[in-house]
C-alpha cells in the first residue's frame, strides 16, 4: 500500500509542473482567445462590443474559409500517411541491413527535428526560389531549361505539396527514432526462424516486424 501511494505521489510531483505550463501556455491563452472571438474588437482600441458567435458565423459562410480548411485537413493527410510510412521504411532498413555508418545516418535524419522552423523556412524557401532555387536549377539542368521557373510556393496547384515535403523533411527523423528503438526489441530469433521457413524480407517486415511495433506500442500506452 506504501509502495502504491508513494508511486501516486511521484507521478503527482512529475505531472504536476507540466500541467501548470500547459494551463499557463496553452490553456489559457485558448480561452482568452475564444472570449476575445466573441467581441467585434480590431485589438488596439478600448471600444469591444459584444456580438456574441456573430464572427463564427460570418467565418463560417465565408468561402475561403472552407477552402483552407480543406487545404490543412488534406496536409495533415498527405504529411501524417507519407510521414509514417518513410520514417517506417528508414528505420526498417538502418535496424534490420548490414549497413555501415548507421549511427551516421541516424544522425542526420534526426537534425532535421531539432531545427527551428525559422531555420527551415529559411531553408526551403532558398530551394523553391524560382529564379536561383536550388529545385528549379536542378530542373532546368536535367531538361535543358525546358523546365522554366515553377513558382514552388507561388502556383496554387503545387504549394500544398511543397509545404507537405517540408514538413515531411523534418518530421521522419523523429518517428524513425521512435520506430528504431521499437524494432529493437523484437528477438532476432523471430526472423531467424522466418528466413527458416522461406519468409523474405519484405514478408518479415510486414508479418513480424509492424505486428510487433503496435503490440510494442499498445502495452507501451496502456
Amino acid at each position: 500500500m506504501r509502495k502504491h501511494k508513494g508511486r501516486r505521489a511521484f507521478l503527482a510531483v512529475c505531472t504536476i509542473p507540466a500541467l501548470i505550463l500547459f494551463s499557463v501556455f496553452m490553456l489559457y491563452p485558448t480561452l482568452n482567445i475564444f472570449i476575445i472571438s466573441m467581441y467585434k474588437w480590431g485589438g488596439y482600441s478600448q471600444h469591444r462590443e459584444f456580438v456574441g458567435l456573430d464572427n463564427f458565423v460570418k467565418l463560417f459562410s465565408d468561402a475561403k474559409f472552407w477552402q483552407s480548411f480543406q487545404n490543412t485537413v488534406l496536409l495533415i493527410v498527405i504529411v501524417t500517411i507519407i510521414t509514417m510510412a518513410m520514417a517506417l521504411l528508414t528505420a526498417a532498413i538502418l535496424t534490420r541491413e548490414k549497413l555501415r555508418f548507421k549511427g551516421f545516418f541516424r544522425v542526420v535524419f534526426y537534425i532535421p527535428n531539432i531545427l527551428s522552423a525559422v531555420v527551415i523556412a529559411a531553408i526551403f524557401s532558398a530551394v523553391y526560389d524560382p529564379s536561383r532555387g536550388l529545385l528549379n536549377t536542378l530542373l532546368s539542368f536535367f531538361t535543358g531549361g525546358k523546365a522554366g521557373q515553377v513558382l514552388w510556393l507561388g502556383d496554387q496547384k503545387v504549394v500544398i505539396y511543397s509545404i507537405a515535403i517540408a514538413m515531411i523533411w523534418q518530421a521522419v527523423g523523429y518517428y524513425m527514432v521512435m520506430y528504431t528503438a521499437s524494432m529493437s526489441s523484437v528477438p532476432e530469433s523471430m526472423y531467424e526462424a522466418a528466413s527458416l521457413e522461406g519468409a523474405g524480407r519484405v514478408r518479415q517486415f510486414f508479418s513480424i516486424t509492424i505486428p510487433l511495433i503496435w503490440t510494442n506500442a499498445y502495452f507501451f500506452y496502456h
